[in-house]
């Protein structure tokens, strides 16, 4: 194994002959892609194994909270550990995955398990929302549909590669993460081994506490051990809510979601969300609950028999639960949508600084001539254009035969795509944050522009929305996402050739898992509406504002809607004009989503935000180390168990 320290990650300023320099001198002095397996087929066959686990746990988790989790660390911990048990049970007959197949598997699990199912749970859930008769879309249509939006963020990545990575040296954090974490567990250290069975243990409590919290209903089996477990010791079924009536009554009935719903996938999320987020959408999903729920609920009640008055907060469940969030949605993503606008607008560097850098990489990236080694372990241009030219021709034929999209729309989304991936792609490199959401806001700012409601109805406005935004958010997530394992990759001394081919076989296997999943899941409106699915409802509240959708809506809704775009533009600003002040200030983001998320999801991201935090004023050390193994192992086990029981339900269901 090369001894070479990893090499910097602080971005450089200085001049393009200078960092081809620094490049070079990696090549001589870290590369070991030549000498140390990589791209084998126990590293694919693991990444991909592993991938599909977390692919499902994504999927679920969207679904549940609208929050995804990043798999690469997981994934290298998941596979150190079972690679390390299974050396164990085979007597050591059985070697070791070296540190670049490690880094192999961990791009073929993150293409599979974070660049797939969001997409589905997001885009496809919106659009039957958004369907008159709540239909699913046809399988090759979901399939067609993710595939390609994955595979346009893998392409995408190879040009990007170069130069934010090889040239720029971005110091995408994650990925530099990553990379430190593989060379501590590739040392032997004890903390390495630590790290990965306190994800262990994180797994086994998730898959206990979804089984304990499963409906009794769902499987004849558990829900007879449970009655046994009550009627000769005690209850270890866990409610649906605590308590069942929720916190605070509404005249007299339920407020919906207003109380704890045990669990710990989404407590885990808020292990890794952050204290100010989390507290922010606590405190406006607290505000909405105990204060502005009831005044306009009393205002309904003044207005009770008034001819043409519609309620602001509505009955559901046959008029015995108040949902104050079907109100608040509205509010909440405007919030999010103009506050993503207002901080694209003061971070207008970013965007020169992308153009600046598409020039150069137009003309070769300002490089002079490459030793002809060093060329041959980088992805050929000849690749990415027989791999671009049809990905994008099947992507505007796609939304052009499914979706009704002219396409001349179709292939402005697909332009645009290739700009807001880069720009994604940039801040991840410098921030370690992806923008996935204010890019789509972009998106679809743009297509209620060219794909109005008079030129092609208002039905089909908003699937090409839907799906527009779609395409822009899923090829930017999954580039920016891919560039982070293309960073491990170069700070190990890593074959990126061969990584961009375990990356492109991820998309394959992530497709193959997540469309059965998301049918198995979702075969129905009915079991689509069991889950809050927040980032389909915030899509969807922000398609119909933008395409002048809110004639049929309370008119207060106008009102939240113009608080929500005041708040969302104030916020931003008194981030950027007090730079000292903004710990303290709520976050944008995180007030949005609380007015658009249910209160369960909120208070369990708070109470993990709340012990993250307290675990590092007991010990920061610790927590440093711990945190992250333990967050992913509770989101991972809860959610791949809990998918996994409803997925055989409905396969039970269909053989029955």
């Amino acid at each position: 194994m090369n001894s070479t320290a990893l090499p910097s990650s602080t971005a450089p300023t200085d001049s393009a002959q200078d960092a081809q320099e620094r490049d070079d001198d990696w090549f001589r002095q870290v590369y070991m892609g030549d000498r140390v397996p990589q791209l084998t087929l126990r590293a694919l066959v693991t990444g991909g194994l592993i991938g599909s686990l977390l692919a499902i746990a994504n999927l679920y988790v969207t679904l549940k909270s609208g929050l995804g989790f990043g798999v690469a660390l997981t994934a290298c911990l998941l596979s150190y550990f079972s690679w390390n048990a299974a050396r164990a049970v085979s007597g050591g007959r059985i070697g070791h995955l070296s540190i670049l197949e490690t880094n192999c598997m961990q791009s073929t699990a993150s293409s599979a398990g974070y660049s797939t199912g969001a997409s589905l749970a997001i885009v496809f859930g919106a659009l039957m929302m958004m369907d008159p008769q709540h239909r699913q879309q046809p399988w090759w249509v979901v399939a067609a549909y993710t595939f390609i939006t994955a595979a346009m963020g893998v392409f995408l990545a190879v040009p990007m590669k170069r130069l934010l990575i090889n040239q720029e040296q971005l110091p995408f954090p994650s990925g530099t993460a990553a990379a430190v974490t593989l060379r501590s567990l590739y040392s032997g250290g004890r903390n390495a081994l630590r790290q990965a069975y306190a994800m262990v243990g994180g797994l086994a409590v998730g898959v206990v506490v979804a089984v304990l919290t499963t409906a009794e209903d769902q499987f004849a089996a558990l829900g007879r051990f449970f009655a046994w477990m009550r009627d000769h010791l005690f209850d270890i079924h866990l409610p649906e809510q605590l308590p069942e009536a929720g916190f605070a009554q509404l005249a007299g009935k339920p407020q919906l979601t207003f109380g704890f719903e045990p669990g710990v996938a989404v407590i885990g999320i808020g292990m890794l969300v952050g204290l100010r987020i989390a507290l922010s959408m606590l405190a406006a999903a607290l505000g909405l609950f105990l204060l502005v729920a009831p005044w306009l609920q009393r205002i309904d009640a003044a207005q009770a028999g008034v001819s043409g008055y519609v309620p602001s907060i509505p009955l559901v469940g046959g008029g015995e639960l108040y949902h104050p969030l079907r109100w608040a949605l509205w509010t909440g993503s405007s919030l999010m949508l103009f506050s993503s606008l207002t901080s694209l607008a003061i971070n207008w560097r970013t965007f020169v600084r992308s153009f600046a850098s598409l020039r150069r990489l137009g003309s070769g990236g300002g490089s002079s001539a490459v030793d002809p080694a060093r060329a041959a372990i980088e992805v050929p241009g000849s690749w990415m254009l027989a791999g671009m030219v049809p990905i994008a021709l099947a992507m505007v034929a796609l939304q052009v035969v499914a979706f009704g999209t002219v396409w001349w729309a179709g292939a402005i989304a697909v332009a645009l795509s290739f700009l807001l991936s880069f720009v994604a792609s940039r801040a991840t490199g410098e921030t370690d944050i992806s923008p996935t959401g204010p890019l789509g806001k972009v998106m679809q700012l743009l297509f209620a522009l060219i794909s109005p409601p008079g030129a092609v109805g208002l039905q089909g406005s908003l699937n090409h929305n839907i799906v527009s935004a779609g395409i822009a958010a899923n090829s930017a997530a999954a580039s920016a996402d891919l560039l982070t394992d293309l960073k491990s990759g170069y700070l190990l001394g890593g074959n990126p050739r061969q990584q961009f081919l375990a990356q492109f076989a991820g998309v394959f296997v992530g497709t193959l898992v997540c469309v059965p999943a998301w049918f198995l899941l979702v075969p129905n409106f009915a079991a689509l509406e069991k889950y809050a699915n927040p980032g389909a409802q915030v899509w969807v509240a922000t398609a119909r504002v933008l395409t002048g959708g809110l004639s049929q809506l309370p008119p207060s809704i106008l009102y939240g809607v113009i608080a929500g775009a005041i708040v969302g533009v104030l916020l931003p600003l008194l981030e950027r004009l007090l730079p000292r002040w903004r710990p303290y200030l709520p976050s944008a983001l995180g007030m949005g989503l609380g007015w658009a998320v249910p209160f369960t999801v909120t208070l369990s991201i708070a109470i993990g935000a709340v012990l993250s935090a307290l675990w590092s004023f007991a010990g920061k050390d610790g927590a440093e180390r711990y945190r992250v193994p333990v967050a992913s192992g509770l989101v991972a086990g809860d959610s791949l168990m809990h998918a996994g029981l409803a997925m055989l339900a409905t396969a039970l269901g269909l053989l029955a």
